[in-house]
């Protein structure tokens, strides 16, 4: 029996078959790539779902890490932890929110926004205000609160009742959007780009609307930048393609760069509200996760790092909009910097399966949605050599 026969025959035993894993047990990591206990080598262009945005084994993260876990791995947050205050402050400094709050995920952040928005229009505008709008498509999380926010029916699915007060509305339609607003509304609630919902972009004059409406209702605008943020779009945070600011915003995934890290950010109007007691997390900000956290913002807020992301977008989208002559099942090319979405006209199911046979790593959203989500440092070579497998495997399909 094989190492990999003996690891999938025990985990058929003991975990929750809550995943439909592919026949691999990655071992390694390097760059780009990873590597299975096979000896075989994959080209990653999924980032552990936009995760490794410096790559697999980032020899920096990796000395950050292990000489700060020769000194201190948890204490609580009972005390004052370095790496976590230089990180709020890094996070405090290179965008236009000024209160930071760290949990463990996307969804525990999502959660910390949830309660945040409801409190304070509850404080400030009595208790009948609690409603977050967000968007049909959107993925939020997998806790009970964030999968009713999530507008995906598939994902709700044998978990009722779920909590009240998520109303879902088509994405970058501002009159529906509109019409939904209430007295009830607390907040709005959006990602900038919906990775889960099949990468689709916002439009700028959308997201411009939806703010000034938020300003003068005084509603919180929450946006969810877990996946699109931290360099992904090729700036910092994807909504400063449009300009605008929110009140609210959720990071996690490449947050800790491979770690889980997780954070709400907030406008200082807002630092009241979670007051001593009201929100708290065990974990959230441990000082290992935050020393990883250092080296990732410390790339990603470079601006040659963030023009390599633009350029090897830009080159993928172009590269996919010429095929799309050449393969007629290619409808849209969609995404910005290094979040790419090809909408096909069948089913992509099998082709990230032959892709994975021939060692590239894609997945499918949407049923119909290649998505690709390759790190940040991705060279041309690189890009080059998923173009040579998908080539193929597009002139088997066609």
């Amino acid at each position: 029996m094989s190492r990999l026969e003996e690891i999938r025959e025990i985990s058929g035993e003991v975990f929750f078959p809550t995943y439909n894993r592919y026949a691999a047990a990655m071992v390694r990591g390097e760059s780009a790539y990873l590597y299975d206990t096979e000896g075989r080598r994959y080209l990653d262009f999924l980032s552990g779902i936009g995760v490794a945005n410096l790559g697999h084994a980032h020899p920096e993260i990796a000395k950050m890490v292990c000489e700060q876990a020769k000194s201190l791995m948890h204490v609580s947050n009972l005390y004052f932890m370095p790496p976590q205050t230089e990180l709020a402050h890094e996070l405090v400094k290179h965008s236009s929110l000024d209160r930071v709050f760290f949990c463990n995920s996307g969804a525990e952040a999502n959660e910390a926004a949830i309660k945040l928005a409801r409190k304070y229009a509850q404080e400030v505008h009595g208790e009948n205000r609690f409603e977050i709008i967000t968007l049909e498509d959107s993925f939020h999380g997998r806790t009970l609160a964030t999968v009713s926010a999530t507008g995906q029916e598939k994902v709700k699915q044998g978990f009722a009742p779920l909590p009240e007060g998520f109303i879902h509305v088509p994405a970058d339609d501002f009159d529906a959007l509109e019409q939904a607003v209430s007295d009830r509304t607390c907040a709005i609630m959006l990602e900038p780009i919906l990775g889960e919902g099949g990468v689709v972009v916002l439009s700028t004059p959308y997201l411009q609307k939806v703010r000034a409406l938020c300003t003068e209702r005084d509603i919180i605008l929450i946006l969810d930048e877990i996946q699109v943020g931290m360099g992904r779009s090729g700036r910092l945070f994807a909504h400063q393609w449009a300009g605008i600011e929110p009140d609210v915003m959720t990071l996690a995934k490449a947050l800790g760069g491979g770690l889980p890290l997780g954070a709400m950010l907030a406008k200082e109007k807002y630092a009241p509200i979670l007051s001593a007691g009201s929100h708290g997390s065990t974990f959230g900000g441990n000082p290992v996760a935050c020393a990883a956290g250092l080296v990732v913002m410390k790339h990603v807020t470079d601006e040659s790092f963030l023009a390599n992301v633009i350029e090897m977008g830009d080159l993928i989208r172009a590269r996919f909009k010429e095929m799309a002559g050449q393969f007629g099942f290619i409808e849209e090319v969609r995404g910005r910097g290094l979040i790419v979405g090809i909408k096909l006209s069948v089913p992509c199911k099998d082709i990230v399966a032959k892709a994975f046979e021939r060692g590239l790593l894609i997945n499918c959203t949407q049923e119909t949605v290649l998505r690709m989500l390759p790190p940040l440092i991705i060279s041309e070579k690189e890009v080059e050599e998923m173009f040579d497998i998908l080539n193929n495997i597009f002139k088997e399909v066609a």
